[in-house]
C-alpha cells in the first residue's frame, strides 16, 4: 500500500509537474503573438518612414561656369528651321553671326547682340562688339571643361547599363560609363531622386532618343542635375522628349517636334528642325504657329464658304 501510495504520490507530483509546465507555457503565448505581430509592423513602418537608401551615392555636380548663361551654345554652326522657338540666350563661338541660319536676327543698336522672333532672350556672336567676344571665349572654355570633367571622373558605379539600351529603366543617381553608344529604343527612361541628386553618363559613342521617346523625371529629380556626357553625335528623333544637360563633343541634331527642357552645350553645331528648347525648370512651348497650323484651318473655311455659295446659287 506504501508502495502503491508512494507511486501514487509519486504520479501525482508527475502529472502535477506536467501541468505546471503548460500553464508557464500558456501565460508566454499572449506575448508571442503579440511580438510576431508587432514587430514586423515596426519594421515596415520605420522603412516607410526613411525611405529606401539610394542604390549609389551621388557624384559631386559639373561646374558649367559661365556656360550656363545659355540654353544653346555652339563652336561651329546654329541652324533653326520654321517651327523652332528657344527660351532663353543661345550663343555661337569662334564661328561668326552668319554660320546662324533660320533666325532672321536684329541686331541691337548696342552691336552686342541681337533678337529673333523665335528666341525669347538674345544671340550672341563671336563677332559682335565688346565685350560679348571675350565673354564666348570664356563660355566655350568653361563648356569644355565641363565636358572633360564629365569625361574623366573616375570609378562609375555601372559599366554599360542596358547593354547600351536605356529604355525601360531606372536610373538612380550616380555615376554611369558605356564603352560605346547609348539608344532610347522606345518607350521612357526614367531618373528617379530628389532635386539634389546629381547623375552623370559618359558616352563613349552617339546616343539617339527613338522617334516618340521620352526621359522622364520621378521623386523631384532636376534636368539641371543630369549631365549627358556624349563623345559622338546627339539625335533626337521626332517627337521625342528629351531633358538634362547635353555636353556633346560633336553635334547635336534634334528632328522634327522634338523637345529639350535642359542646355544643348555642342563643340561643333546644333541642328533644331521645328523644336522647342528651353533652359531646366521650363517647360518648352512654341507659342509661334506653324504656317500648316494656320493654312490647314483656313483652306477648310474656305471650302466650307464656297459650299455654302454653291448651295445658294442653286436655290435661287
Amino acid at each position: 500500500m506504501a508502495l502503491v501510495e508512494e507511486n501514487g504520490i509519486v504520479g501525482m507530483r508527475s502529472v502535477g509537474s506536467r501541468l505546471g509546465k503548460r500553464a508557464d507555457h500558456a501565460r508566454y503565448w499572449p506575448a508571442i503573438l503579440l511580438s510576431m505581430i508587432v514587430v514586423p509592423m515596426i519594421v515596415v513602418l520605420g522603412f516607410n518612414a526613411i525611405g529606401p537608401a539610394a542604390a549609389y551615392t551621388s557624384p559631386p555636380t559639373v561646374d558649367l561656369g559661365t556656360s550656363i548663361n545659355y540654353v544653346i551654345l555652339a563652336e561651329s554652326a546654329i541652324t533653326a528651321t520654321a517651327g523652332t522657338y528657344v527660351t532663353g540666350d543661345i550663343g555661337i563661338s569662334p564661328a561668326a553671326a552668319s554660320d546662324m541660319a533660320g533666325f532672321g536676327p536684329i541686331l541691337d543698336a548696342s552691336g552686342q547682340f541681337s533678337t529673333s522672333s523665335i528666341v525669347s532672350g538674345s544671340i550672341y556672336a563671336s563677332d559682335y562688339a565688346s565685350p560679348t567676344p571675350a565673354d564666348l571665349i570664356t563660355a566655350v572654355s568653361n563648356m569644355m571643361a565641363a565636358y572633360n570633367d564629365s569625361a574623366n571622373r573616375l570609378s562609375p558605379n555601372e559599366i554599360d547599363k542596358g547593354a547600351g539600351d536605356i529604355a525601360g529603366l531606372t536610373i538612380d543617381p550616380g555615376l554611369y560609363n558605356w564603352t560605346t553608344g547609348v539608344q532610347v529604343s522606345t518607350g521612357s527612361v526614367t531618373f528617379s531622386g530628389t532635386a539634389s541628386d546629381i547623375w552623370i553618363l559618359q558616352i563613349n559613342g552617339g546616343l539617339t532618343l527613338a522617334s516618340g521617346v521620352a526621359v522622364v523625371l520621378s521623386g523631384g529629380a532636376d534636368p539641371a542635375h543630369i549631365f549627358w556626357q556624349v563623345s559622338g553625335q546627339v539625335t533626337l528623333e521626332t517627337t521625342s522628349v528629351m531633358k538634362g544637360i547635353i555636353l556633346c563633343k560633336t553635334a547635336i541634331v534634334m528632328n522634327n517636334g522634338a523637345t529639350l527642357e535642359g542646355r544643348a552645350l555642342a563643340q561643333t553645331a546644333v541642328t533644331m528642325i521645328a523644336n522647342a528648347v528651353a533652359p531646366p525648370g521650363t517647360t518648352p512651348v512654341n507659342p509661334i504657329p506653324e504656317f500648316s497650323q494656320i493654312l490647314i484651318p483656313l483652306v477648310g473655311m474656305v471650302f466650307v464658304v464656297a459650299i455654302v455659295s454653291k448651295v445658294r446659287n442653286q436655290k435661287k
